[in-house]
């Protein structure tokens, strides 16, 4: 029930112009005053709402426009022979390489179109050969290597061509098929994944005794045979996610906030109230909370996802193959790589905006032609890493607008398929780091590129 009167709140603080104008409109007819009033008022409406779609438009176009003249650079990155370090190292990597947050001014963001920047951090299998990828705006690529040498001294990182350009397309006359999808979170993004700290890396345990989750994502890359590629891309940015603060018209808080709000909500249920007096006379009340056993987990690790600094993420995982060996166990797999981060009790993610026959959730599948379709505009995102600033096309004609299936009579379905409608959630750098980092010594897969020598500075006395 709870639900939904959220959803009627939520409906309330999107529409309540329209809310406003219709009960204006209401208040004119009942008072017969609308005839001469609406008339004289009607330029104005008009003016308004036609302001208002020149808006969007001018901030689509000019943020465009300053992506458009951003220059991205894709960084291979080589481990070192012997990663000793815990996944901690790469979470310092990604706290201070790429958090790039600043505050935009109005030339800036409205004149300029000026955008924070975005980062992919990537893991790619082509043929079995597993390699280690971030795509970076070629302004910070400094930043990112010092940074990455100054966790890692021994690893390697140069530049690349963009690997997936080698798929060039995904229909009836190219070589390949594919398919993919991408990945949300079950619960509110105040609860957390299970990390690194849950399995004990935190501890720096012995090669022997490390149990690494990403193991899994490596093992099952390496798998892949000839003709086959298989690619995950995590894609962050700094997190500007905001809520509506209850009990205000236009207030609104962070994530962190929003996650203490979610925590009071879980444990309202087990709350007693107490009276609370002032100079001997009654005054309102206090709550006093008695968490559960079966809470314990998710309270806990809600106060520890808001203790680091989170980012606004969206997860992709793709298979492509040529038609001949296309595997269906393969794609099945692929579904799966995430499951060594769940916690049933707290929160996990599930992969939805398959690139397949129930891809509309509709009462009939997508015909072959439409899963060809989906495929490849799943590629041409993978490749553009898109998640943030989407084309006017994918905003305006987004599966959030249009429902599928209705009859292609009666709605754009006709003229051109839906585009999924992507999510972004705030992950935290620890939960982010969990899930890209370079795999310790324990794992044995030969297919995974790493530096086989030390490097090591030359003596000091070494005649000139």
């Amino acid at each position: 029930m709870s639900e939904f009167f959220d959803a009627i709140e939520d409906g309330i603080k999107e529409y309540w112009p329209w809310f406003l104008a219709g009960i204006l409109v209401f208040l004119l007819w009942q008072f017969n005053l609308l005839s001469g009033f609406f008339r004289e008022l009607l330029p104005l409406i008009g003016v308004i709402i036609l302001g208002k779609i020149a808006w969007i438009f001018w901030l689509h176009y000019i943020q465009q426009n300053f992506i458009s003249g951003i220059d991205f650079v894709l960084l291979e990155i080589i481990p070192p022979r012997d990663v000793l370090r815990s996944p901690k190292a790469m979470e310092l990597f990604i706290t201070n390489a790429l958090y790039h947050q600043s505050n935009k001014g109005g030339k800036e963001e409205y004149w300029q179109g000026a955008v924070w920047f975005w980062f992919s951090l990537e893991i790619a299998s082509i043929e079995g050969q597993v390699h280690f990828y971030i795509r970076t705006p070629t302004r910070v690529r400094g930043l990112i290597e010092t940074q990455m040498y100054a966790q890692y001294p021994q690893a390697q990182i140069k530049a690349v061509e963009d690997y997936t350009l080698a798929v060039d397309e995904i229909s009836k006359d190219s070589a390949w098929n594919g398919w993919g999808c991408e990945f949300k979170l079950e619960k509110h993004e105040a609860y957390p994944i299970k990390t690194y700290v849950d399995f004990g890396l935190d501890k720096d345990p012995k090669e022997e005794y490390k149990v690494d989750p990403i193991s899994p994502v490596i093992e099952l890359f390496s798998s892949m045979q000839k003709g086959e590629q298989m690619w995950m891309q995590i894609v962050i940015m700094p997190t500007k996610k905001t809520w509506h603060t209850h009990g205000t018209l236009f207030g609104k808080h962070d994530w962190v906030e929003e996650s203490k709000i979610q925590i009071k909500k879980l444990l309202l249920p087990y709350a007693r109230q107490n009276k609370k007096y002032v100079n001997g006379k009654e005054a309102g009340y206090t709550l006093e909370f008695r968490t559960p056993d079966f809470l314990d987990n998710a309270i806990e690790g809600m106060n520890a996802k808001t203790s680091k600094i989170g980012f606004d993420t969206g997860i992709r995982v793709y298979y492509a193959a040529k038609k001949e060996v296309f595997n269906m166990s393969s794609r099945r797999n692929l579904r799966l790589i995430f499951r060594q981060y769940a916690k049933p009790d707290v929160n996990q993610l599930l992969r939805f905006n398959s690139t397949q026959g129930d891809a509309y959730s509709g009462v009939f599948t997508a015909s072959p032609k439409t899963v060809m379709l989906l495929a490849n505009r799943m590629l041409k995102e993978y490749r553009e890493r898109s998640f943030f600033h989407e084309s006017l096309r994918q905003k305006i004609f987004s599966q959030s607008r249009f429902r599928w299936p209705i009859p292609d009579v009666f709605t754009v379905d006709a003229i051109i398929k839906a585009y999924f409608h992507t999510h972004t959630f705030v992950l935290n750098v620890e939960e982010i780091a969990t899930m890209w980092h370079f795999p310790g010594q324990i794992l044995k897969v030969p297919t995974l590129e790493r530096i086989e020598s030390k490097e090591a500075s030359p003596p000091t006395n070494l005649p000139m």
